[in-house]
């Protein structure tokens, strides 16, 4: 008798113990394999646009460090430069393209971004193609404060609060008056903004800038 009631008891406390080990497997995640993926959602009511890849957010020590602008933002960015077919936007500091590249597909401009980043040029053509707009922009790999701004309409940036103050005397120096000029997240110091919007984009606060570059004075000309 003694000998079936302790079989029993040691019977019990195995089922015990693969119970918990399943309850155990069923409540945890599977493990991810390391350099996958984090497991995220679809997004959901993002800006007509081209579809590209995620990327990097810092992978090259430069003055600015890639940030890709959500496309919301670029969206928006080039409703309030009220961009169109006449256009030639430059986007200075151009990234993977994408700014550029829905000017030129979603509002027929012709467009011309500028990158130190020799990747980045590399995906800006890629991403062109497939969009296909290869025709309509082009890709510069070159110091920003060196290109070349002649006959540009618009002029698109997501830089740093330093380099834009830097930039600034470039722009009104070289750009023809009624330039329609565009920021992400920071503005130009004392320069003030004719327009500033705020966008919300996933729990994050996206600030827009607009200026209009004014008529020179009889000491700029």
């Amino acid at each position: 008798m003694e000998r079936s009631r302790l079989a029993v008891l040691i019977l019990m406390i195995v089922v015990a113990g693969l119970l918990l080990i399943g309850c155990g497997s069923a409540s945890e995640p599977p493990e991810r394999a390391a350099g996958s993926p984090p497991l995220t959602s679809p997004r959901a009511g993002t800006s007509p646009g081209p579809r590209l890849p995620n990327v990097e957010l810092v992978d090259d020590p430069l003055d600015v460090p890639y940030v890709p602008t959500p496309t919301e933002v670029v969206a928006r960015m080039l409703t309030m430069a009220g961009v169109n077919k006449n256009d030639l936007l430059y986007d200075l500091g151009s990234g993977d393209g994408r700014i550029v590249i829905t000017a030129a597909r979603e509002y027929g401009a012709r467009g011309i971004g500028y990158d130190l980043n020799p990747k980045r040029i590399k995906e800006s053509n890629e991403n062109a193609r497939k969009a296909g707009v290869e025709n309509q922009v082009k890709f510069i790999q070159k110091d920003l404060f060196e290109a070349n701004l002649k006959g540009a309409t618009v002029v698109t940036l997501y830089l740093l609060p330093e380099v834009n103050l830097r930039l600034k005397p470039k722009l009104l120096r070289e750009l023809r008056p009624g330039t329609r000029i565009v920021s992400h997240n920071y503005d130009m110091g004392d320069w003030k903004a004719e327009a500033v919007e705020q966008l919300n984009v996933r729990g994050t606060a996206h600030y827009i800038y607009f200026w209009t570059v004014p008529e020179k004075s009889g000491a700029d000309k």
